[in-house]
C-alpha cells in the first residue's frame, strides 16, 4: 500500500511540473480509451439492431416473426426489406438509446416468464401492441416516415381508402400512418370494436376490419 502510495504522490507531482510528457501520457490514454469506447458502443448498437439478435429469443421468434415473414416490409417486387429495428427503433442517436432503455422491460419479461409461452404472449399481445402504437402516434410515425413519403406517392396506383387518408394527411396534417395502419407486419391482435381505432374521418365504406393479410401483401 505504501508503495502504491508513493507511486501515486511521484505521479502527481509530475503532472503539476513543467514537463508536458504526463499531460500528454494522459491524453494519447483518454484518446484511445474514447476511440475504444466508441467503437464498443455503436458496435453494440449495430448488434442489437440485427434481425438475429430480435429474434434470438423464442419469443419473437415463435410469436410474431412468422407474420412478419409474410409481409410485404419481409419480401416484395422491390427487394427493399425493413428488418425489426427499422420499424421499432428510431434513428436518430438519443431517441435510440431511450428506446434500448425501454426495452430493458421485454428483457426483464423474457427473464421471468412473463410472455414465454403462446398463451401467454397471447394474453399481452394487445397491451403490448398498443404500447407501440401510441409510440409511433407520439413521434408522428417516424420510422415509417424514414422510408415512406407521402408527397411522393402515386395516388394512381392506390385504393380508395389509401388515397382518401393520404390527401387528408397532406391537407390536414391530422392523421398519421400508425392511425390507419396497424397490422401491415404483424397479425393483429383480439381487438373488440375494431373499427374504432380507425380515425373517426375515415368513410363508413373504409372501416376496419379490413383483410389485412390480403392488403400487406398487394
Amino acid at each position: 500500500m505504501a508503495q502504491k502510495n508513493n507511486f501515486i504522490r511521484r505521479y502527481w507531482r509530475l503532472l503539476k511540473g513543467r514537463s508536458s510528457v504526463p499531460m500528454g501520457i494522459v491524453a494519447a490514454f483518454c484518446f484511445v480509451a474514447g476511440i475504444i469506447f466508441w467503437y464498443g458502443f455503436n458496435w453494440t448498437m449495430a448488434v442489437t439492431n440485427t434481425e438475429a439478435f430480435c429474434i434470438g429469443c423464442h419469443e419473437m421468434k415463435d410469436n410474431v416473426y412468422p407474420s412478419y415473414t409474410k409481409s410485404i416490409h419481409y419480401s416484395n417486387r422491390s427487394g427493399v426489406r425493413a428488418v425489426c429495428s427499422d420499424c421499432h427503433v428510431p434513428h436518430e442517436m438519443v431517441d435510440k438509446i431511450v428506446r434500448k432503455i425501454q426495452a430493458s422491460k421485454e428483457v426483464w419479461g423474457k427473464i421471468t416468464g412473463k410472455i414465454n409461452t403462446p398463451e401467454k404472449f397471447a394474453e399481452h399481445r394487445l397491451s403490448m401492441a398498443q404500447r407501440e402504437w401510441q409510440r409511433f402516434k407520439a413521434n408522428d410515425s417516424l420510422e415509417c416516415r424514414n422510408c415512406h413519403d407521402q408527397a411522393f406517392m402515386n395516388f394512381d396506383k392506390q385504393g380508395a381508402p389509401g388515397v382518401f387518408m393520404h390527401k387528408e394527411m397532406l391537407k390536414t396534417g391530422k392523421f398519421t400512418c400508425v392511425d390507419c395502419h396497424k397490422g401491415i407486419a404483424h397479425v393483429l391482435p383480439e381487438i373488440e370494436q375494431l373499427d374504432e381505432i380507425a380515425p373517426d374521418t375515415l368513410e363508413p365504406t373504409m372501416r376496419p376490419p379490413y383483410n389485412h393479410s390480403q392488403m400487406t401483401l398487394e
